[in-house]
């Protein structure tokens, strides 16, 4: 059905727009940004449902813990990298240049690897930011991507006020 015609395990309409999911056995592989006119599935693969129940959840409320096993594709540093971003609290934000620091490397590799996630939002690199601003999200430095790396930060930041 989905599968067979986006690739897809569903398409859902949420607060930052469409987003396509993508699953492999019991795990998370993917999730893109995609245009608007894309139209919705709904999923029939219980990680996808899985996946689906725990962004409704953090949509409500940012605090919500993502507790699904995932699994991106990218080199052994890029790995790593999301490994550390997954630590990052909800609420709060590290620079490229301290993650660089924190892993032995340069603030533009930390750029990289975040730029390389294939999993937005379930791992946050929304989180890390350049000491003059937001600095880029998913490959953009401008436009609609950086709109939603500010929505999710603000998304995160009310939430981090109400606890």
């Amino acid at each position: 059905m989905a599968r067979a015609d986006s690739g897809y395990g569903a398409i859902i309409t949420t607060p930052l727009g469409k987003l396509g999911l993508l699953a492999s056995g019991n795990v998370l592989t993917g999730l893109d940004f995609l245009k608007p006119d894309i139209p919705e599935c709904l999923p029939c693969d219980p990680v996808i449902e899985a996946a689906l129940t725990q962004l409704q959840a953090y949509f409500a409320d940012s605090k919500s813990m993502f507790t699904l096993s995932l699994l991106p594709q990218g080199s052994s540093f890029q790995k790593r990298v999301w490994q550390v971003l997954r630590t990052i609290p909800s609420g709060s934000t590290v620079s490229y240049g301290m993650l660089a620091k924190e892993l032995n490397t340069s603030a533009r590799a930390i750029g990289g690897a975040c730029c390389a996630n294939p999993l937005p939002i379930f791992i946050p690199c929304h989180r890390v930011v350049s000491r003059q601003g937001l600095g880029g999200y998913s490959g953009a430095m401008e436009g609609p991507q950086l709109d939603i790396k500010a929505w999710l930060l603000q998304h995160e930041a009310q939430g981090a006020r109400k606890s």
